[in-house]
């Protein structure tokens, strides 16, 4: 499979790649032709800056902001940092796996794709329709959040009003072109670093007495039961927030599809952002540990509505920071609108990609002169104005039904990685391709997609233990409900085609090649 465009400028001083003729207006970066379907090619108009961003904003969201603090209430100060550091490592082995692929064959449907090629056409079916599914269900369910934050400054004004105009907003943006959803994911992104980097900066400070007042310093570490309260079933409770906190790094495997230079880029990224955030997730989780013990009963408010008891909040308002609800409220806004962002962004290209591949109707391939796949993308817009309703009949109730149902999709995506990743590498080999020709290899294969792939297994089962225990049959169902439907929709879509499974000696493993003048 080749993808001819533009060749790689030469990188600027500053680290980003020049604007060319053929990439200096919305409408005029270099094509991609998977499919050499007239109409059908999207646009590679994302720069470097712009996957790092992606890939940071994904993960720095309201699990952050607001749940960090139950974690931390839950586990103890320790337990959340091992919780948090087990995870990120699981992370860290996952988008490695995807990193080879992406690299080597940076393609909108990304995972879809690869499940297609390297396991059955029925697993991609069902890769590709789970992931759709759970971001644009997460369209839904944070326009239902934005509405909720909002009554914070206008209480007065009903929440869907809120919700229809950020989805006029969010569609608007991605309907100008690839390059415009990554210029508004960039912003989104930098305001939450730049809130947590201060906040890190403040929360030094405070532990070292310089601002704040007197410094707590170790005593909310030996407080109680810390720094480990609850023991292993806490910290593997705690296993479950952490994941889905991470969920959204995985946007830039889909992003490279569009990227300028995805062979560069997209192993940069992979490289640097897992150190930002570990540092981000591990830096707050410590600060919030030293600075407020894990007794707090506020750390256990972890709802949009509870912005005021949000650990950010709390760490703000004793170092004397003017506003520090106000100000942490229009940051949880920014991580809503920027999953919102993201969702529709990334349920759109899958949706492409699965059209182009026969695994969803062909409307859904076409894209406008931009590059924008925009039947794609209404419908997608159309599951998101289910916010509307969903916020008029139960508000933050709804909201968590919508998590719920799509709860699982994450987890299952990066199983689905790690198990693509296994039998591309092996039928890469298989066929006498030479390693060195990647353009990144993932250093620890097999043990790093066999281990991501057992830790996520041990994720998803565990996704609610206690219910389990407890013979809470409501709770399970409500917890595993997007297990059995994953299975159901993968094993009709095997009966009725008869798709056998994907022989390793003649996998496609053919890689594309991006270049641009």
């Amino acid at each position: 499979m080749n993808i001819s465009a533009l060749t790689t400028p030469e990188l600027s001083a500053a680290g980003e790649e020049p604007e060319t003729a053929a990439s200096a207006s919305l409408g005029g970066d270099a094509k991609v032709s998977e499919h050499d379907n007239p109409g059908t090619d999207l646009k590679r108009g994302l720069s470097a800056r712009h996957m790092q961003m992606i890939a940071i904003g994904g993960a720095i969201g309201t699990g952050l902001f607001v749940a960090s603090g139950a974690t931390v209430s839950t586990a103890g100060p320790g337990g959340a940092l091992v919780a948090y550091s087990v995870i990120g490592l699981m992370v860290l082995l996952l988008m490695q796996s995807l990193g080879e692929m992406t690299a080597h064959m940076p393609v909108s449907g990304s995972f879809q794709t690869y499940a297609t090629r390297f396991v059955s056409p029925s697993f991609g079916f069902a890769m590709g329709w789970n992931y759709w599914f759970n971001w644009a269900i997460t369209v839904a369910a944070e326009l239902v959040a934005a509405g909720i934050v909002m009554s914070y400054w206008l209480p007065d004004v009903p929440h869907w009003v809120w919700a229809a105009v950020f989805l006029a907003l969010l569609t608007g943006l991605n309907a100008l072109s690839a390059r415009a959803y990554g210029e508004g994911e960039f912003w989104f992104a930098t305001i939450k670093v730049i809130t947590v980097l201060v906040f890190l900066v403040a929360g030094v400070a405070m532990i070292l007495g310089i601002m704040g007042g007197n410094s707590p310093g170790f005593s909310n570490w030996t407080k109680g039961e810390a720094p480990f309260h609850g023991g292993w079933l806490s910290i593997v409770s705690v296993f479950m927030i952490a994941g889905f906190s991470f969920q959204g790094t995985e946007l830039v495997g889909v992003a490279a599809g569009e990227s300028r230079n995805p062979r560069r880029d997209v192993p940069r990224a992979i490289k640097s952002v897992f150190w930002r955030i570990m540092l981000f997730y591990v830096g707050a989780i410590s600060v919030i540990g030293f600075l407020i013990p894990y007794t707090d009963p506020n750390l256990l408010r972890n709802g949009e509505t509870d912005v005021a008891y949000s650990p950010f909040t709390l760490v703000f308002e004793r170092a004397g920071v003017a506003g520090a609800a106000a100000v942490m409220n229009a940051v949880i806004l920014t991580a809503i609108l920027s999953a919102g962002n993201s969702g529709l962004y990334a349920s759109t290209r899958m949706l492409h990609s699965m059209a182009l591949d026969g695994h969803a109707p062909k409307l859904f391939s076409r894209v406008n002169r931009r590059g924008v796949p925009i039947y794609a993308m209404a419908v997608t817009a159309a599951v998101g104005a289910v916010g509307f309703v969903t916020a008029i009949v139960g508000e933050g109730a709804a909201y968590t039904w919508l998590l719920n149902v799509s709860g699982l999709s994450g987890f299952i995506v990066w199983l689905g990685i790690s198990w693509c990743h296994l039998r591309f590498r092996r039928a890469y080999v298989l066929q006498g391709n030479d390693l060195a020709k990647l353009p990144y290899k993932a250093p620890l294969f097999p043990f790093g997609p066999m281990l991501a792939f057992a830790m996520c297994l041990i994720v998803l089962v565990g996704q609610n233990y206690e219910a389990l225990f407890r013979g809470q049959l409501f709770q399970i169902a409500s917890s595993y409900i997007g297990l059995p439907v994953f299975l159901a929709i993968w094993g009709i879509h095997k009966l009725v085609t008869k798709e056998p499974k994907v022989e390793l000696a003649t996998a496609d493993v053919s890689g594309v090649e991006v270049e641009v003048a």
